[in-house]
C-alpha cells in the first residue's frame, strides 16, 4: 500500500459496491418484469419463490400493494397472478381479517417449469451474486467478531437455542434470521446492515427473505454446526475464523437454489 494512502472505510466500500450492483440494478434478477405475458411472469416468479422456501406452506404471501412494489407490476397483474397460483394448487385464498393467500404446497405439477423459466436465464448473474454475498457476510462476520458486545453475544445465544429447539420449518427459519440478524447487529453500523439485506434481497428474486428450501434434516443438522462455529469464533473475537466461517455458511443458499434448478430441470425434461 502507498504510504499516503488509506485503507476503504465501510462507507467507500458501500459506494463501490453500490456502483457496482447499480450497473446491474434493472438485471433480469431484480428488473420489472417486461413480458408479452406480465401476469406469466408474476406468477412463475411467485412459485418458484415458494419452491426456493422464501414463503413456506401454512405462511401468508405478501399482499397485493406490497408485491405490487416489489415486483413493479399492477396490483391486477399481482391478483392475476396469484389466482393462477391458486388454480394450480399452490396457494388457497382466505377471508376475513386474517385472509390473503396462504402458500398449500411448496411444489405442484406446474412449478418445475416456472422454476426453470425463472431461474435458468438468471443462472450466470445469480452465481456471481451469490459469490459477492459470501464475501459480505464474510465482512458482517469479522466486523462482528471485533465489536461484539455481551448483549450481542446474549441474542446470538438465544438465537441458537431458538434454532435447535425448533421443531418445524417455519421455526427454523425464523431462528435463522434471528441468529444472523444479531450478527449483523454486532457490527454496530447500519449501512453493513443495508448492504447484507440488499444481497439477501437480490439472491432471493426481490424478496427479502432467506431462501429456506425443503425440510431437509442434512441441512438443518449443517447449519446449526455451522451456526455455532460463527458464534464461537465471534465471541474469541477470532475475525479470521468467523469470516471463512461465515462466507462457506452462505453458500447453503446457493447450493440449495441450484438443486432446485437441476429439479426443475429434470422434471420438465422427463
Amino acid at each position: 500500500m502507498h504510504p499516503d494512502s488509506t485503507p476503504p472505510t465501510t462507507d467507500d466500500l458501500s459506494r463501490m459496491l453500490g456502483q457496482v450492483l447499480g450497473d446491474t440494478a434493472q438485471s433480469s434478477v431484480l428488473s420489472p418484469v417486461r413480458v408479452h405475458s406480465v401476469a406469466t411472469e408474476v406468477a412463475d416468479r411467485l412459485m418458484t419463490a415458494v419452491a426456493i422456501g422464501d414463503y413456506l406452506p401454512g405462511e401468508r404471501l405478501p399482499g397485493e400493494r406490497e408485491l405490487a412494489t416489489i415486483l413493479d407490476v399492477s396490483r391486477a397483474t399481482v391478483r392475476e397472478a396469484i389466482g393462477r397460483l391458486q388454480a394450480v394448487g399452490i396457494v388457497e385464498i382466505k377471508r376475513g381479517r386474517t385472509g390473503g393467500a396462504y402458500v398449500r404446497a411448496s411444489w405442484t405439477e406446474a412449478t418445475a417449469s416456472a422454476v426453470r423459466r425463472t431461474l435458468l436465464p438468471r443462472w450466470p448473474e445469480l452465481e456471481q451474486l451469490f459469490d459477492l454475498r459470501c464475501l459480505v457476510e464474510g465482512l458482517v462476520a469479522r466486523t462482528a467478531a471485533l465489536r461484539r458486545t455481551d448483549e450481542d453475544l446474549a441474542a446470538m445465544r438465544a438465537a441458537l437455542d431458538g434454532y435447535a429447539q425448533a421443531r418445524t420449518l417455519g421455526q427454523e427459519q425464523a431462528a435463522d434470521a434471528a441468529f444472523h440478524g444479531a450478527v449483523l447487529a454486532a457490527t454496530g453500523n447500519p449501512k453493513i446492515s443495508a448492504l447484507s439485506r440488499d444481497m439477501l434481497t437480490r439472491v432471493s428474486l426481490g424478496f427479502p427473505v432467506e431462501p429456506y428450501g425443503e425440510d431437509d434434516p442434512e441441512d438443518y443438522q449443517r447449519a446449526l454446526i455451522e451456526h455455532r462455529k460463527i458464534y464461537e469464533a465471534i465471541a474469541a473475537g477470532d475475525a479470521g475464523q468467523a469470516g471463512s466461517l461465515a462466507e462457506e455458511h452462505f453458500t447453503l443458499t446457493s447450493d440449495m437454489m441450484r438443486a432446485m434448478l437441476e429439479r426443475a430441470q429434470e422434471r420438465t425434461a422427463g
